[in-house]
């Protein structure tokens, strides 16, 4: 792992901007104990033990005003976040204290953080490897129980355990592939290294491939399922969004063409995070304002991994209706048939006929009917055995980690052909290296530095 040799000490605010109880202005670097020192009117921070919290004033030092109450933690290198000295001053919450705190740290010494400087200075130091740190983002922005769990186990190392030792096995395989390359006037040598870069070759490649068959599901519980609410007018929508979020969100009349807009909502269904989607009714109209509704409405379910279709009970199938059915054919959905508190008005056999194999359930979602079963059929879709029956004990979530598994795993298939096709085992044992390669970009035992630039923009301040 490379050093940082980054030398500034950096200062930025690592709790959510505006009021609260507290707030946290963290220091990190060679002369953090020295910069809060400036401003800290307690015990002498030089002098008191690491990992603890000390109670004291910040005094601005050129009018000698007390600024705030305060409690400072001292944690030095190398057992901290970022491997050096770290300060963090717990002060109260709000934006005065906040900011005038940070400016004297910023005026006596420090300079300001920029995003995911703090973990980049903990990958840096040794102390995170690269998959770790994408795994603190992940853990910041889970949206439900799972996805946590899945953040947290990534975080513990247990994906970069199964990377690192895949890349051991592929470097076992290559240095034996050297040694018998300098002999290579048996004949039977080449032969043998021939059937072990094969066999090594399936191996690893049935590995890789057990890894990114979890990327799926990975990908469901870090980014959550774009999930389009349709249907057309007055079936229900809104109060479908209104029935899983748990508040009035959406305005619900028996008017129809409510819903002149998108709107966006995160929730959390049955351990399934989903981005739900509550469009327009989506219907012929000559309203200039609703119809702008329809087309964002029509944008929304092609880009949707999940539609939630809804049908109105209390009437006979439309036009629309069969329409929207045909449209969604090919989407993953689940039809929702409302308003079955009220008598029946729709055909049933020709709804069945209509949906044909995909989930239909029956729902009165003013009298919350029916939704259980709708948590329970979205979780069993997209994870075999219901989210918290999964087993996998490491996940693939990063469409960064998958993309560069999916190049490992090609690389594997470029080994297998070159054997396949006779090869020299000195050409064959490239693609074995690239693998070997792609693998450590996912760890960051290999890295360029234009990565981690990239990467770590996208962290929070403070973080």
């Amino acid at each position: 792992m490379v050093a940082n040799t980054d030398n500034d000490t950096i200062v930025a605010i690592s709790t959510p901007i505006g009021e609260g109880g507290i707030s946290i202005i963290r220091i990190s670097g060679d002369d953090a104990i020295k910069v809060a020192k400036k401003i800290y009117h307690g015990k002498d921070l030089a002098k008191v033990h690491t990992n603890t919290i000390n109670y004291g004033h910040i005094i601005d030092p050129d009018t000698n005003e007390e600024v705030d109450e305060v409690m400072v933690s001292v944690m030095r290198a190398p057992h901290t976040y970022t491997c050096e000295d770290v300060v963090e001053i717990n002060c109260h919450g709000g934006l005065l204290a906040t900011n005038r705190i940070l400016q004297l740290v910023l005026s006596y010494g420090a300079r300001m953080a920029e995003p995911g400087e703090f973990t980049k200075r903990a990958f840096l130091n040794g102390r995170l490897d690269l998959s770790q740190s994408e795994a603190v983002m992940d853990l910041i922005r889970a949206k439900t129980d799972k996805s946590m769990k899945v953040a947290l186990n990534q975080l513990d190392g247990n994906l970069s355990h199964l990377i690192r030792h895949l890349r051991k096995d592929i470097l076992d395989v290559l240095a034996q592939v050297e040694v018998n390359i300098d002999y290579p006037e048996y004949d039977a040598v080449e032969e043998m290294t021939t059937k072990m870069l094969k066999e090594k070759a399936i191996d690893i490649r049935q590995r890789i491939e057990s890894l990114l068959k979890t990327a799926k599901q990975g990908k469901v519980l870090r980014e959550g399922l774009a999930t389009a609410i349709i249907g057309r007018p007055n079936v229900g929508k809104s109060s479908l969004l209104n029935s899983l979020l748990h508040e009035d969100k959406a305005i619900v009349t028996n008017v129809a063409g409510t819903t002149r807009d998108v709107i966006e909502e995160y929730v959390n269904v049955d351990g399934v995070p989903l981005k739900l989607i509550d469009t327009a009714g989506i219907r012929d109209t000559n309203d200039t304002v609703e119809k702008i509704g329809v087309d964002r409405s029509k944008k929304a379910l092609n880009a949707a991994d999940l539609v939630l279709l809804l049908i109105d009970n209390s009437a006979p199938l439309t036009d629309e209706d069969r329409e929207l059915l045909a449209a969604t054919k090919d989407k993953q959905r689940i039809v929702i048939l409302n308003k079955t508190d009220l008598p029946d008005k729709v055909d049933r056999n020709e709804l069945k006929q209509l949906v044909g194999q995909d989930h239909l359930i029956e729902t009165s979602i003013v009298n919350n009917e029916g939704m259980s079963q709708l948590g329970q059929t979205i979780s069993h879709m997209f994870f075999d055995q219901g989210i918290e029956n999964s087993q996998n004990n490491v996940m693939v979530t990063n469409a960064r980690h998958i993309g560069l598994l999916h190049q490992a795993d090609d690389a594997l298939g470029d080994v297998l052909k070159g054997i396949k096709d006779g090869m020299p085992v000195d050409l064959v044992q490239i693609d074995m290296t690239r693998c070997w390669d792609l693998l450590g970009e996912i760890t960051g035992d290999s890295y360029q530095d234009e990565l981690l630039d990239q990467l770590f923009s996208q962290f929070c301040l403070g973080k």
